[in-house]
């Protein structure tokens, strides 16, 4: 689970973004990073395919990414959740051009671990949508938001994962 000492270290002692709060914005980043971070996390994590090291520095990154930009967010945590995804996702694409394991750090239970392997054959968008419907509990409307995409667009990436895992755990629904 990522923490606290995982934001950036190196601030003015009168910057006041650097102490949490942009008052320009009116965006608290202790209360957003306390609040939303174990779900950002959860999301990621199962984003990643159980791939722990970079769930927390998806996390970790996007949340300092968004301290730095603080004078451009509109939406904070559909931003910090876009660059989250997209940072895992070169983190996995590096790790398969280089051959590496994707297994480190995967959960060991059986169901769990099957699981997050069909997880890991879904398409980007598809495993997005999947994570952010089912592990973290949010209506289409907001995942659209969490992706940048267009409500139908998630409609159509849940409907497909939800096809392609149900052919790939050979189970007949998906709740």
């Amino acid at each position: 689970m990522p923490t606290a000492t995982m934001m950036p270290a190196m601030a003015h002692p009168n910057d006041p973004v650097a102490h949490g709060h942009d008052a320009r914005t009116g965006v608290d980043f202790d209360r957003l990073f306390r609040d939303e971070s174990p779900g950002v996390f959860r999301t990621l994590y199962a984003f990643a395919g159980g791939r722990r090291d970079i769930a927390e520095e998806a996390t970790a990154e996007a949340f300092a990414r968004a301290i730095a930009s603080t004078r451009t967010l509109r939406e904070p945590l559909a931003w910090i959740y876009r660059v989250g995804f997209r940072i895992a996702s070169v983190e996995l694409q590096r790790d398969r051009t280089r051959g590496e394991l994707t297994e480190e750090g995967a959960e060991d239970a059986t169901d769990t671990g099957e699981l997050i392997a069909a997880l890991r054959k879904l398409s980007r968008n598809q495993r997005a949508a999947i994570v952010l419907r089912y592990e973290a509990g949010l209506d289409v409307g907001v995942i659209a938001k969490r992706m940048g995409i267009a409500a139908p667009t998630v409609r159509v990436h849940i409907h497909r994962g939800r096809a392609r895992l149900r052919e790939l755990l050979g189970t007949e629904e998906m709740n």
